[in-house]
């Protein structure tokens, strides 16, 4: 028997629906200090395809197959975005935790055919108007104020004061807000609550304050273009209306902001915690590339993604998928395959990864580029300034945040010679 990625399959399909017996739950400790762990353990219980349970206890499909991911994404027709689909919808309450990610939007997120690409085209274009030098000496500045705000004491909480601060700077310029001052400041401060709210956060109120100052920027570009995401966006012959581009602009600063400060976070931990970095990066000959490829290898920002939602039933690593069925992305487990890494070594050097996910709705080009210039630059700017930068802890004390969606750290405490 084999499934519809033509590889065989030794799994025999569940009874129908994937809530059965062996159903793993998505969630606890395992997913946020050793996933790559649980995901070898999952993969050899239940094969590239295993039955999940979602917040309580609604039942999905994990995807956790190099092969069967990049299936999912290449076949919209099988495995579609509209989340209207859901056939769990009647068992959804309305304060269900996921509902933020799940629930119909009218962005390009959740759009499918012409009208994706529609929408996807507006972004591309608007997106491959940023010129990567200006962005990279843009980047350089927004890392330089923030250095300078911390340089000084001689110790640093990074995550905070600078992984996130620095791509939602970077992001928020490209689309067109004023930097500096207060109210770019509290944008700042919103978005990262939106995305990755601390305890007595409200991100709900946060994400409704990004909303009204997003719609006031498209208004403002609307009456006063520049050279800029926003007016290109509004320029663009599609001619897309103001709430649409509103929704998509959010969804790519969200996009932008919170997968980039983990990956330079994320980075910056390889890089003080691997001695193959630790002591080749000073000396050069480890470039901060192979640090940046290999953590999207391994520690990939976007563990998982919620998801695709099945068009018909079909067969997937011998499981039967019924329609309306929830599939979760495996990003994470799909990035360390063994089928595509026998030997349990994951060639930093290549990137053929699936962090940028892949197909229709992957990261649209040139998207993964762009976030590329702003890690890149943040790590290598910080590690110029601060050359002997340390690590404030044992690396064991570093923990990570409490999400099975996200890769990132709580907190990178490091410590440093003072400097001006």
């Amino acid at each position: 028997m084999s499934d519809d990625t033509g590889a065989p399959s030794t799994n025999t399909p569940p009874p129908g629906c994937p809530a059965h017996d062996s159903a793993v739950q998505l969630g606890g400790l395992e997913y946020q200090q050793t996933p790559s762990q649980l995901y070898r353990a999952m993969r050899r219980e239940h094969g590239a395809v295993a039955p999940v349970l979602l917040d309580g206890g609604i039942p999905a499909w994990l995807v956790l197959g190099y092969p069967e991911v990049s299936y999912v994404t290449s076949h919209d027709e099988l495995f579609a975005r509209d989340s209207r689909r859901w056939n769990q919808w009647p068992h959804i309450p309305d304060d269900w935790p996921l509902l933020p990610f799940v629930g119909y939007q009218p962005s390009v997120l959740f759009t499918e055919a012409q009208e994706h690409q529609r929408r996807a085209g507006v972004i591309t274009q608007a997106l491959e108007g940023i010129d990567q030098f200006e962005l990279a000496r843009e980047c350089q500045a927004i890392a330089e104020q923030l250095i300078t705000v911390f340089a000084g004491s001689g110790q640093a909480e990074l995550m905070s004061a600078y992984a996130h601060a620095l791509p939602a700077r970077a992001v928020l310029w490209m689309c067109g807000v004023p930097q500096g001052g207060a109210d770019t400041d509290k944008l700042v401060d919103d978005l990262r609550i939106s995305l990755d709210a601390g305890e007595g956060d409200d991100p709900v109120a946060a994400y409704m304050r990004v909303g009204a100052r997003i719609t006031q920027l498209v208004k403002e570009k609307r009456e006063n273009p520049g050279p800029d995401v926003t007016s290109r966006m509004l320029l663009d012959p599609a001619g897309l209306t103001d709430e649409e581009i509103v929704q998509d602009l959010i969804s790519v600063i969200a996009a932008a902001q919170q997968p980039t400060a983990n990956w330079i976070c994320n980075t910056l931990r390889l890089l003080l915690t691997d001695e193959r970095f630790a002591v080749n990066v000073s000396g050069g000959r480890v470039s901060v590339g192979d640090a940046l490829n290999e953590v999207l290898w391994l520690d990939t920002p976007t563990q998982n993604f919620i998801g695709r939602w099945a068009v018909r039933d079909t067969q997937l690593g011998g499981r039967l998928i019924r329609e309306g069925d929830c599939l979760v992305l495996g990003l994470a487990a799909a990035n360390t395959d063994p089928q595509i890494w026998p030997e349990a070594h994951v060639g930093a050097e290549n990137s053929a990864h699936l962090s940028f996910s892949n197909g229709e709705h992957r990261c649209p080009y040139p998207a993964p580029l762009l976030a590329d210039v702003m890690a890149r630059t943040a790590v290598e700017t910080l590690l110029e300034r601060l050359p002997d930068l340390v690590l404030a802890v044992e690396p064991e004390q570093l923990t990570w945040r409490p999400s099975i969606w996200m890769r990132g750290l709580t907190s990178l405490p490091v410590q440093f010679t003072p400097a001006l």
